[in-house]
């Protein structure tokens, strides 16, 4: 078996339980996810199966989209709801959608983020999330993230009370924290803030109505129908260009040979994708580092 398996993550799971159930489920162990959701986010969770796996970071690179909820008013260790209250300032004007709209505004486009202590990105080899158990703050890296579009859900003009929540939904680049986007828009407004709610709704080409849950999964798999729902890997690679080879030069490229970057290509950076006649996905492509003019393969994904 092989393909993608879009999931839907359930709350109260981490993304590795959801990787050790299916393993269970399907009786294989060549499975991987397509990038870490916390326990209490649930939404679209690709997950890669057998050969697939091979394509999982294109996926994780890929845009997501998020609904999330904001609460202003008090801040927490963690940015959202499961952490202890670190900052709190009682709402006393109103907030009005206008005011809210133009913070949303300044934060669409290239923004600067620091990651959150409670994150798995690492600093000197260790996890962020690993100091922070032990009560030690250490020194982020910030980093630059896109945000493609930010906006309200829901119809209202004006919030009142000594907290306040708002729902929002956002498309990003890879790498965005949407519990450091839920403080920003406080702070812009003036206040402490965190997520109080959040669900991913999107990632890469695929969304919640393409989605399975475990439970599905389990059903699919006892009647024999699982791989009807599955991807194939190609979509994983939908947004890198595509060259298109014959069956000669397609035994070069499962043998891993090393190319002349085809004319058609000239100008393209990144990594190629070399599909068969049929539009099979055989192998992923880079600039050789020392050969001008050469193309290597990074990946073989169609072996003889």
């Amino acid at each position: 078996m092989e393909g993608i398996l879009p999931l839907w993550k359930p709350k109260g799971m981490t993304s590795h339980d959801c990787v050790f159930k299916l393993r269970k489920i399907l009786h294989m162990k060549r499975i991987g996810h397509t990038g870490t959701l916390d326990p209490e986010v649930d939404g679209v969770l690709p997950i890669c199966l057998g050969r697939a796996t091979k394509v999982a970071e294109y996926i994780t690179d890929a845009g997501k989209t998020y609904e999330g909820e904001v609460t202003i008013g008090f801040s927490t260790t963690t940015e959202d709801a499961s952490g202890e209250v670190v900052n709190q300032k009682e709402v006393t004007q109103t907030i009005t959608r206008a005011m809210v709209e133009d913070v949303l505004k300044t934060l669409t486009g290239p923004i600067k983020q620091t990651p959150p202590m409670y994150s798995a990105v690492k600093v000197n080899g260790k996890r962020l999330y690993e100091y922070a158990r032990q009560g030690i703050e250490v020194e982020r890296p910030t980093r630059e993230v896109t945000i493609y579009s930010l906006n309200l859900l829901d119809d209202w003009e004006e919030l009142v009370g000594e907290t306040i929540s708002f729902r929002f939904i956002v498309d990003c680049s890879k790498g965005t924290y949407i519990r450091t986007l839920a403080v920003m828009i406080g702070e812009m407004l003036g206040y402490p803030a965190h997520m109080s709610k959040l669900t991913r709704t999107r990632s890469a080409t695929m969304t919640k109505k393409d989605c399975l849950t475990i439970e599905e999964v389990a059903e699919k798999q006892q009647s024999g129908t699982i791989e009807k729902d599955l991807r194939p890997l190609e979509d994983a690679l939908c947004d890198l260009p595509k060259f298109q080879i014959n069956d000669t030069l397609a035994m070069k490229v499962r043998n891993g040979m090393v190319l002349e970057l085809p004319f058609e290509l000239k100008g393209v950076e990144g990594p190629i994708v070399m599909e068969s006649e049929e539009g099979e996905a055989l192998a992923i492509y880079v600039h050789h580092p020392t050969k001008i003019g050469k193309i290597k393969p990074s990946k073989i994904l169609k072996v003889l």
